[in-house]
């Protein structure tokens, strides 16, 4: 047998947990024994135990549910890795390559379960300088600035097998967290391996998967069912949307904190530079924009590229591995929009050069693509449920041109340009503003439906007045006013000014209070606690409970 087959089957295996919420007590054991054994640093826990109550009174109910890293069949962290750090081996299990990882965080924002974390300086219990002997023997500086999870305790599986020890048998090769739990709530074993205790828990008791609708396949399945008291469904009470308001609600999703302004402005200089680039190009092919004029539009469109990129390097973790951002094209839109600023920015300098159709159309073509890739990167980060709604890619392209275009009816005003090409210039800005606007709505309207839960839909009803003001309204009238001048340029160009304005908000906006997480969820309840929620009557007519 290898490490990675069963001895029934001859399938790989496929490691995974079962967690009863009828069996954990909330000792934090689990929690206790993955930090000794795995040395993470304070207030990282990758085994964390979740302490949650429902309803009110007289109908309560508490229970304890054990959280961590899922290693889902089809994990939504391991395709947008730009480096191929973050992979999935054979046996299922999720890991992390720490000398590969460039902390982009990526990974982090795209898990639906919270299990990752990025540490960017060494921590000690007892603050800065503090350090004692036993942190020191237990550091791991190639952990700092990179992500890190729960790995299912790798190095325990692997070592057992070359062993000959079974995982989910043999203490010594099973997860920690399974082998110190006092009351056998965590269960690990191989799914693929119909004998394993994992397979008969789940083929002979009720079931369910964190998040199952996402479509990820977790590999922690939870029972919630016993032979004397079976559980129910989680059915909505009226009162559930108050209680996901609660941040200190453990189910509720926090806001993200990895993906900060300096990831906000690689999206709004992004948006700007890609915008205006493709419209350069089309402006060329349509005889609206001069070839001096184009070349000119692109050294722009590509230093607010350069700039937003930037900024993008002022976040990641580990700065010197910044390059191997580009290994990961099969997968990562992220590694894709590096590729097509490797094509953008050479034709860039050669328009500069060489002013011919064939650069101008390489640059409109790479700035387009560009800012398709940066609608996929933020669509793509699934933990996020208000950027993974399935408006908000078409809202970013909309946006990006509108800001192009804004852009271009600005530079139309410094460097003159034909009446009637300004005055087109706005028509389109107008029917860009109105369609952002109109997928702004759209989006609002559809959130609760797309998941988004309602912190973020707070703060959308916060910002919409503004949102519509600055960014569509203001635009479109200053375009509309601009048009019954003779001469519209500096009126068009206050219009582009401020539809620019509008975009850079949006985008700040949902990068940076926007970005809540998704949460977690028990799609299924044990049977107990008090009124209508206490397990039902079995004992009636015994001397325990008189009839």
């Amino acid at each position: 047998m290898t490490d990675t087959q069963t001895t029934e089957t001859g399938l790989p295996a496929r490691w995974g947990m079962v967690i009863d919420l009828n069996r954990c007590v909330g000792c934090q054991t689990c929690t206790i024994a993955c930090k000794h054994t795995n040395d993470t640093p304070p207030g990282v826990q990758w085994r964390r135990v979740l302490d949650v109550e429902h309803g009110t009174f007289p109908d309560v109910q508490r229970e304890f549910m054990v959280v961590g890293c899922q290693h889902c069949a089809e994990p939504p962290c391991v395709p947008v890795c730009p480096t191929g750090a973050t992979r999935q081996r054979e046996d299922g299990l999720v890991t992390i390559d720490y000398d590969v990882c460039i902390g982009c965080s990526y990974c982090a924002v795209a898990c639906p379960y919270q299990a990752r974390t990025v540490v960017h300086e060494p921590l000690s219990y007892f603050g800065p300088g503090g350090t004692t002997i036993q942190e020191a023997a237990t550091a791991h500086p190639d952990r700092i600035g990179v992500a890190q999870k729960c790995t299912f305790c790798q190095h325990r599986v692997d070592d057992g097998l070359a062993a000959g020890l079974t995982p989910g048998v043999d203490p010594d090769a099973t997860p920690a967290c399974a082998a110190s739990c006092i009351t056998q709530a965590i269960q690990f074993g191989d799914y693929n391996d119909p004998s394993s205790n994992v397979s008969q828990l789940v083929a002979d008791n009720p079931s369910f998967q964190m998040h199952a609708e996402l479509g990820t396949d977790p590999q922690i399945k939870y029972l919630y069912t016993t032979p004397a008291v079976p559980g129910r469904a989680a059915t909505e009470a009226p009162d559930d949307e108050d209680r996901l308001r609660d941040l200190a609600n453990p189910l509720t999703g926090q806001h993200q904190t990895l993906w900060d302004w300096r990831a906000a402005m690689n999206w709004c200089f992004g948006g700007i530079g890609g915008g205006l680039g493709l419209f350069a190009w089309i402006g060329t092919l349509t005889g609206a924009v001069s070839a001096d004029g184009a070349r000119i539009a692109l050294f722009l469109a590509a230093a607010s590229l350069a700039l937003g990129l930037f900024f993008v390097f002022l976040k990641i973790g580990r700065k010197l591995r910044f390059w191997r951002a580009a290994l990961r094209p099969q997968t990562s839109w992220m590694t894709r929009e590096l590729y097509v600023a490797v094509v953008f920015f050479p034709a860039v300098l050669a328009s500069l050069i060489f002013p011919n159709p064939a650069f101008f159309a390489i640059a409109g073509i790479g700035a387009a693509g560009f800012l398709a890739s940066q609608a996929k990167i933020l669509h793509l980060a699934r933990g996020i449920p208000a950027w993974r709604a399935p408006l908000v890619p078409w809202m970013i392209i909309a946006t990006g041109l509108l800001e192009g275009l804004g852009a271009l009816t600005m530079l139309a005003a410094l460097f003159g340009n034909d009446v009637t090409v300004t005055r087109a210039f706005a028509w389109c800005g107008i029917a860009a503003a109105l369609l952002t606007a109109a997928l702004w709505v759209g989006y609002r309207k559809t959130a609760k439906a797309a998941g988004i839960g309602p912190l973020a839909r707070d703060q959308m009803a916060k910002m919409a007045l503004p949102m519509h003001a600055i960014g569509h309204a203001v635009p479109a009238i200053i375009w509309a006013h601009g048009l019954l001048y003779v001469d519209p340029a500096v009126v068009t160009a206050i219009g582009g000014l401020a539809a620019i304005g509008g975009g850079v908000y949006w985008k700040y906006m949902m990068l940076c209070r926007l970005g809540y997480t998704q949460g977690y969820a028990l799609a299924n309840l044990p049977q107990r606690g008090s009124g209508n929620r206490a397990a039902p009557s079995r004992m009636e007519g015994t001397s325990i409970r008189p009839a």
